[in-house]
């Protein structure tokens, strides 16, 4: 679909955009008078007054109809990196998906610079970082698996220690003369 043929997003659905966002797709959803709307900043999703960051977004998944979405939610804020946690699945039924599915993945995972996955005691951690629009350098995040003990004192301790080489193996090299 070229850039002249793109479907023209009604102006009663357009949401409250920046001023340098820009919609890229957009889909309506099959149920109701809402549409899944994609922007360079994030995506903007039925229901919701805001736009979630394609930082705040854990997971997509589309099923060749349905695009369902795990957001994220920052449940602490730690020395140099936040802890987020899941939150439930939203599901959106896409009838005429257009771009929406390619754009919401090529975004997604643009925005991951890194990620990687450990063992911390009594279970897991994934250690992410995270290009966020409008900021500089990365965003770190961790999210625990389940039933990690996320408060106890080893496993603050190991995640500092894996984000802290995360940052170590992923920062740009001094230059040298």
């Amino acid at each position: 679909m070229g850039l002249f043929n793109r479907r023209k997003l009604p102006a009663a659905n357009r949401p409250p955009l920046d001023r340098d966002e820009r919609v890229l797709a957009w889909a309506r959803v099959a149920d109701g008078d809402g549409v899944v709307v994609v922007t360079n900043a994030g995506l903007w999703l039925p229901g919701r007054d805001h736009r979630l960051g394609w930082h705040d977004l854990h997971k997509a998944v589309w099923s060749g109809r349905e695009l369902s979405i795990t957001p994220a939610e920052r449940v602490a804020e730690r020395d140099g990196y936040l802890v987020a946690a899941d939150c439930p699945v939203e599901t959106y039924l896409l009838l005429d998906p257009g771009q929406v599915p390619h754009q919401v993945r090529t975004r997604l995972t643009r925005s991951v610079a890194y990620t990687e996955h450990h063992a911390v005691p009594g279970g897991g951690v994934r250690v992410v970082a995270r290009r966020v629009a409008g900021v500089d350098g990365l965003t770190w995040t961790v999210r625990y698996d389940p039933g990690t003990a996320t408060d106890e004192p080893a496993v603050v301790a190991a995640t500092e220690a894996l984000v802290s080489a995360a940052r170590a193996a992923t920062a740009p090299a001094a230059d040298t003369l």
